[in-house]
């Protein structure tokens, strides 16, 4: 299984916002707010925060892997987008905000369950929802076993107890953990272990032709206030998506980041070299900040 890919530049310097964008403010010229696609995860809760009470936006909420299809589709006019779906060259889009979901370490939450030592894994089976988890997991096993992993589509994830080894991802891999597995490795702890680099997960994306810079000015706000306030989302949303609230707290508090900072980008400028490096991802063309 290939990914689409690219080489980056990652030293181009994101847009500076001041947080002051109005909620009446209209978006796109006033004709009708911004469709935004976000995740269906708690992972996502922050960087939507107070979104719900702005006019100028409407979120709609679906896995990772369906996100892209509704940015092609224009079903919506930019989409929290898995890292790996920016790179296909078919692709003119645009990284819209400094906003992110990565890590800078253990995600708890980007998991690979298996029933012998990851050593000895030769084949995968990776979730649905997944994209750029699957180019990760591939890159790991390569880099730290020397394997190249048979990849295979998981049709169903509650049918994973059924597999030697698997790779879950979001809230369920906490709510709905698979049973008989001896080992478990968590991919961001195991990226930060091989490289000393933060992992991106998604950021938010929109075509290139589309207008975006009272957007990005939106998200920017939306996530300073989604971490300043993710202990209390944590505590409210979580058992909602069948977390432990604790639990939830230290996920959006201390496992997750939301901000592509210098180092974040460095992790993705290696995620991308490797990839080539590995024949993963092919050099077609550069990231696109807007």
């Amino acid at each position: 299984m290939r990914g689409p890919g690219e080489t980056g530049d990652f030293g181009v310097a994101m847009p500076e916002h001041d947080g002051q964008m109005g909620a009446n403010e209209p978006a796109r010229d006033g004709d009708r707010p911004f469709r935004l696609g976000a995740v269906a995860y708690l992972n996502s809760r922050p960087l939507v925060c107070g979104l719900a009470d702005d006019p100028g936006v409407d979120v709609r909420y679906d896995v990772p892997a369906r996100l892209p299809a509704l940015l092609d589709d224009a079903c919506v006019d930019a989409a929290l987008t898995p890292v790996i779906d920016l790179l296909d060259p078919k692709r003119a889009w645009k990284v819209v905000s400094d906003a992110c979901i990565g890590c800078d370490g253990e995600t708890m939450t980007v998991r690979v369950f298996s029933r012998v030592p990851p050593d000895r894994v030769r084949r995968l089976w990776v979730d649905p929802a997944s994209h750029t988890s699957v180019v990760l997991a591939r890159l790991i096993w390569r880099e730290c076993h020397d394997c190249r992993l048979d990849v295979e589509p998981l049709a169903d994830p509650s049918g994973a107890d059924g597999c030697g080894a698997v790779l879950l991802i979001g809230d369920k891999v906490i709510t709905a953990a698979p049973y008989g597995f001896t080992y478990q490795m968590d991919l961001g702890a195991a990226w930060k272990a091989l490289t000393g680099l933060p992992f991106v997960f998604a950021v938010w994306a929109a075509k290139a032709s589309t207008p975006t810079e009272s957007l990005a000015a939106r998200l920017a706000a939306a996530r300073d206030r989604g971490v300043a306030s993710a202990a209390a989302i944590a505590r409210e949303d979580g058992p909602r998506h069948g977390w432990p609230a604790g639990v939830a707290v230290t996920y959006l508090t201390r496992n997750l980041s939301f901000t592509l900072s210098p180092r974040h980008r460095a992790g993705m400028k290696r995620f991308l070299a490797l990839g080539q490096a590995h024949g993963i991802l092919p050099c077609e063309r550069d990231l696109v900040f807007a």
